[in-house]
């Protein structure tokens, strides 16, 4: 909801400061399809080029969490720990053999299906599940660091997939300013070659070029950029359920 507003702000605040200044919409308008026309297609191909239909994929799926917000909230995170505390208090009590057909099949498991949100984050049950597989196989004798080892690995690479699709929204908004500028060359050079119109017409076609600048900028610094940084904090709020997880597990194993 947040993004929606601020993106409303942005524009109204913009260009209406521009014509509340006295300047004249009316070109700049005209203008805004043309120079867009080049650099979303010039930004689009280097989306493409730079990375595979997987990123691309995951990209659309961060910017739809830009929208939505984190997707944990305070009830996933006690979920989560009554889940994972009542798996090892399963382990502690009842032993391993009870264990193992919990984590061996979680979405034919009883105890997981109590939480059914926590069961379609597929990364979130395959750590737990996998971490205390590796329990049960060890039957208990697998030495506790190893198994935050494990874990942190786990993790890590899970988050590293995560923040894929902020990585390419910071690229692209850096490269919107340069795409901006290839669009305002372009004009330049459209202008060079009607170079014996009357000043009036030159200055309207000078004008329009700049402003693919104009739109590249403000595209890389106020919507781009930012929803890159939200997305980030997006990742980061739903990336510490995981953080929660490793927590209760080893603190369990421990004692």
């Amino acid at each position: 909801m947040f993004p929606v507003i601020g993106i409303v702000v942005l524009l109204v605040m913009v260009f209406g400061g521009f014509a509340f200044t006295g300047g004249a919409l009316g070109p700049v308008m005209e203008a805004i399809p043309h120079e867009m026309l080049i650099i979303g297609g010039a930004a689009a191909g280097a989306l493409i080029i730079g990375n595979s239909g997987k990123e691309l994929k995951g990209l659309g799926a961060g910017l739809g969490k830009v929208f939505k917000g984190p997707k944990y909230k305070k009830q996933d995170f006690l979920d989560v720990i009554f889940l994972v505390s009542r798996l090892m208090k399963m382990l502690r009590m009842d032993g391993p053999i009870v264990l193992e057909p919990h984590v061996e099949d979680p979405q034919s498991s009883a105890v997981f299906a109590e939480y059914p949100k926590l069961l379609k984050d597929k990364a979130l049950i395959n750590l737990i599940a996998d971490t205390l597989r590796l329990v049960v196989v060890s039957s208990g004798t697998l030495d506790v660091h190893a198994v935050e080892e494990v874990m942190d690995h786990s993790i890590k690479n899970h988050h590293h997939e995560e923040e894929a699709a902020h990585g390419t929204l910071a690229s692209l908004a850096d490269a919107l300013p340069a795409l901006g500028i290839v669009a305002a060359v372009l004009g330049v050079a459209k202008t060079m070659g009607s170079i014996d119109k009357p000043p009036s017409i030159l200055g309207a076609m000078i004008g329009s070029a700049l402003v693919g600048t104009f739109m590249g900028v403000l595209l890389a610094y106020g919507m781009v950029a930012p929803l890159a940084n939200r997305l980030k904090q997006v990742l980061d709020a739903d990336a510490s359920i995981y953080d929660v997880v490793k927590q209760i597990i080893i603190a369990s194993l421990h004692g």
